[in-house]
């Protein structure tokens, strides 16, 4: 439990395409890692945010262990390559921490991640096309803590297209509605609530492109870092997660 201004992140990436070099251009747009720098946007909008990063090769479990997790109040998780690599204990840890209140952020192609299809229950497929087209970024809600200051519509001159059909349920909000230079339309900012925790899906970002640069994708990851927080919420655990059956009372 941490306070709004105290909030504890952490952002994990599988970090593949970076040890693979792939795109050969990687390291120019992103020098420290996916990861580093959407930790770097974190840091500038939520000064005080206590922000921490691991990937796939960290060790223990991924840099997810059960004290990590204890100790996040919201984690990102990026993932595209290495879906399979990822320890299904960990997938079992990180779903229960969600459900017992850590906030989630799904970034880009961890809509296919494990923890992700676990979470919403559905195949989470989609339409893609990698192209470099323009993305405009329409905010349904301008007045949703996620799009709040955010410019509408955020223009990203080169990303990959997602396109509908979405194959996720209907979200509890819709926050952002893309378009794209083919005509194609996408769900691109959705939000959940699975137990106790609130989940956010935000597609924009690939690592082809230096999206987690763009100041405007920056302030909606910001803002949904603090959307997703819930101060002063007790973490459940154990058998307050689930069914028991306790012994009658009355």
């Amino acid at each position: 439990m941490s306070s709004d201004s105290q909030v504890r992140v952490t952002v994990w990436n599988e970090g593949v395409h970076e040890e693979r070099n792939h795109p050969e251009w990687i390291r120019e747009i992103y020098p420290r890692g996916m990861h580093g720098a959407i930790a770097e946007g974190l840091a500038e909008h939520l000064p005080q945010a206590r922000v921490r990063t691991a990937t796939l090769a960290s060790t223990p479990d991924h840099g997810l262990t059960e004290e990590v997790l204890a100790d996040t109040d919201v984690l990102l998780w990026w993932g595209h390559a290495a879906h399979e690599q990822v320890d299904d204990a960990v997938v079992e840890r990180v779903h229960r921490h969600v459900l017992g209140g850590m906030g989630f952020i799904g970034l880009h192609s961890a809509h296919y991640s494990k923890i992700f299809t676990r979470l919403l229950g559905t195949t989470c497929s989609l339409a893609w096309r990698n192209e470099g087209e323009r993305e405009l970024v329409w905010a349904t809600d301008p007045s949703h803590p996620i799009a709040r200051g955010v410019a509408n519509p955020v223009v990203i001159d080169k990303q990959e297209m997602y396109g509908e059909p979405f194959g996720i349920p209907n979200p509890d909000e819709v926050v952002f509605l893309s378009t794209f230079a083919g005509g194609e339309v996408f769900r691109s900012g959705v939000t959940y609530r699975r137990g106790q925790g609130r989940v956010f899906y935000f597609s924009p970002g690939d690592q082809e492109y230096p999206v987690y640069h763009h100041p405007e994708v920056r302030k909606v990851l910001a803002n949904g870092v603090v959307w997703a927080h819930q101060p002063g919420l007790e973490r459940l655990t154990g058998d307050a997660l689930g069914c028991t059956n306790p012994a009658r009372r009355f």
